[in-house]
């Protein structure tokens, strides 16, 4: 890793902290902005972060070796705080809203306007900031010239922290609990002023209860379909760079946008979590600011700097590793593919019989009346990991043997030959069902010859979505199903003398909700497969592929005051039959010297359920954050619990903001939404 020195970089930055944007309405948008000091005569073009995260304190780390890294190679670097987030003026009323994509335009149009900006405009974000980048792109303003998207999707229903393959997800809860934390913080005084507390009571009085809101939306509707651009893919013409890892909740979509955009695209999909590539984890990291600048020096100032000549796709192929929940390092390799689909790949279909997963174009040795029955209890799924890693704890899945007890499998003999996978695996399954709501969750693994199993991909299915996510059915118990489910994405190495493994399970929980009630499913063998993305290795071409070390720019003084705590806790009391997994992030305290301004987070999440009763599940969320500068001290506590019956989500929260030692708001809030076929 090299920290550059800003001596070091071709030009000197400057930056201004507080820039207010106006905009249609009459609300003030702020920015940070870090740009050559020799711009006013001489623009540059601007690459534009906008995020709801709020730059001068949660994510001003992250900005610091980022923005001016990118100034400091001649772009105006700009972080604007979305409307109603840090220190922009509004309420922020929940994700993409058509506010926030319009007002994402006039920022577009302020800064190709600015002096020291030459006209040209880029966006860059992970998440929110991905997201966006790609909905901005669809409205197609003229001054947008190229987007790097990373850890972002193009779905919101099928492919986002809500539902997965209309199931609800756990992180639903856990999301919607990490947004109501966001918009209760206030702006900072230093940089508002006197009008902090008034606009921080707007706030929290108006930004609502995001999770209910989601819930209330249960299947593929207008509500999701907007800012999902799958919708139509003709409208991005804006070069898209798509970036994401194998540990990350977003891979699936870097290889949809490399599929079905029409403009100049690129994909990287790394071993890592959800974080930029420069901070990887797991590792290795790579030298992404250097990636993003020749991306950047290609569409917006038009010099040749070979990165169209990449392949269209970058991968990293993880080699075998035993299991565990976090990861330092991932070994493997980079491969590339000219183009995806690749012609590189063969889909390879595996039969299902008794409990093996056969050798290819084995299907006449699978009985007519070969017949599993699978039940699972509620308890398969606390090995999960969370849906989209953090690399904040030991949340990636655990040894898979621990889920596998209440699971139907399906196991290969040791493979003769290493076994090299990349894309999607699909698995068909003829099934019947004895109750109108079910799922299905498949798992495939990597079995050692020490027959320790580690997860290699995963995917979830609600039954009644077996056709379609916006109009779900209902199942006819008894009735016969062809159902197709896709595992995500993965790309992976099963070496020679390893076994694969693919898992069935009627629950994931807390990973995904559980059915309103058990249900046991009859899984036909004679029409049941798997199909394999088998990659022919291209070791000429792939060995070519290399990234620079990592470098950012200097990272900002700050001092730590109290280090937190990360945990992961499988907890099964046997006396009162109760499972729960605990989960704490607790960012502890540090100061940031140049503003002496303290920050500290604390998160807790408890999921639990009761012997294998439906209606036990519950979820709870407890955040506390807050800010001490000076005199000035503020901090908000919000909770959040989920419960269910068959017939309803109940979800009770509550706010409280306080003053230093003064409570100056709370509020509680009680909601009752009917399942929908979830």
């Amino acid at each position: 890793m090299t920290v550059k020195d800003m001596h070091e970089m071709p030009h000197e930055v400057r930056c201004d902290d507080h820039v207010l944007i106006p905009m249609r309405d009459g609300i003030n948008l702020s920015a940070r902005i870090w740009r050559p000091t020799d711009s006013d005569g001489a623009p540059v073009p601007a690459i534009l972060e906008y995020i709801p995260y709020r730059k001068h304190d949660f994510t001003a780390t992250r900005d610091a070796i980022n923005h001016p890294y990118f100034a400091g190679h001649g772009y105006a670097a700009v972080r604007v705080d979305i409307r109603g987030s840090g220190d922009s003026e509004g309420v922020l009323e929940d994700e993409y809203l058509e506010s926030e994509l319009q007002d994402g335009c006039e920022i577009i149009d302020w800064l190709a306007a600015q002096p020291w900006c030459d006209g040209n405009v880029g966006m860059i974000g992970i998440s929110w900031g991905g997201f966006n980048g790609l909905q901005i792109a669809a409205r197609r303003p003229k001054p947008l010239k190229a987007v790097v998207s990373v850890c972002s999707t193009d779905d919101r229903y099928t492919d986002d922290v809500h539902y997965m393959g209309g199931c609800l997800l756990g992180d639903n809860l856990s999301w919607a609990s990490t947004m109501f934390a966001y918009n209760s913080l206030p702006p900072n005084p230093n940089t508002v002023g006197d009008k902090w507390r008034e606009m921080w009571m707007e706030r929290l009085k108006g930004s609502g209860l995001w999770l209910a809101k989601w819930l209330e939306h249960q299947h593929r509707n207008d509500f999701w379909k907007h800012g999902s651009i799958n919708e139509d893919w003709s409208l991005v013409t804006t070069p898209v760079m798509a970036v994401s890892g194998w540990a990350d909740g977003y891979t699936n979509a870097v290889f949809r946008l490399l599929q079905h955009l029409q403009g100049p695209k690129q994909g990287i999909v790394g071993p890592w979590s959800h974080k930029y590539p420069h901070k990887g984890e797991p590792g290795p990291p790579v030298g992404f600011l250097q990636e993003c600048i020749r991306w950047w020096d290609h569409w917006l100032k038009g010099r040749d700097t070979g990165i169209m000549d990449e392949p269209m796709l970058r991968a990293w192929i993880q080699d075998s590793a035993p299991p565990t929940t976090s990861y330092e390092i991932r070994p493997g390799r980079w491969v590339g593919e000219p183009c995806w689909p690749s012609e590189n790949i063969e889909r390879r279909r595996l039969p299902l019989c008794s409990d093996r997963l056969l050798d290819a174009g084995s299907e006449g040795e699978v009985a007519p009346d070969d017949v599993r029955t699978l039940q699972s209890p509620l308890s398969v799924g606390l090995y999960a990991g969370k849906w989209c890693s953090y690399a904040a704890g030991p949340d990636l899945a655990h040894d898979q043997r621990e889920e596998d007890g209440g699971a139907l499998t399906f196991t290969t003999q040791p493979l003769e030959e290493d076994l090299m996978l990349l894309g999607a695996p699909w698995l068909e399954l003829e099934l019947t069902s004895s109750a109108p709501v079910a799922m299905v969750a498949a798992r495939l693994s990597d079995v050692r010859p020490s027959n320790e199993a580690t997860r290699v991909t995963w995917g979830i299915l609600n039954l009644t979505h077996r056709e379609t996510h916006e109009h779900p059915t209902p199942l006819e118990p008894g009735e016969k199903y062809r159902v197709f489910l896709k595992l995500n994405d993965c790309g992976a190495t099963i070496p020679k003398g390893h076994r694969l493994r693919l898992s069935l399970s009627t629950s994931y929980w807390p990973l995904a909700w559980a059915p309103p009630e058990q249900a046991a499913l009859r899984i036909y063998m004679k029409d049941s497969h798997l199909t394999l993305p088998i990659r022919t290795p291209q070791p000429e071409k792939d060995e070519q592929i290399r990234f620079g070390p990592v470098e950012h720019a200097p990272p900002m003084e700050t001092t730590t005051l109290d280090v937190g705590e990360s945990t992961w806790r499988v907890i099964r009391d046997l006396a009162t039959d109760v499972s729960t997994l605990e989960v704490v992030k607790d960012d502890g305290r540090f100061r940031i010297e140049s503003e002496g301004l303290e920050v500290w987070s604390d998160t807790r999440e408890w999921y639990s359920s009761y012997n294998n009763e439906y209606d036990s599940l519950r979820g709870e969320t407890l955040w506390t954050r807050g800010f001490r500068q000076g005199d000035w001290e503020v901090e908000t506590v919000t909770r959040t619990v989920l419960t269910c019956d068959a017939e309803n989500f109940y979800v009770r929260a509550d706010l409280d903001a306080y003053e230093g030692e003064t409570r100056v708001f709370c509020h509680s809030w009680n909601e009752t939404i009917r399942r929908q076929l979830v």
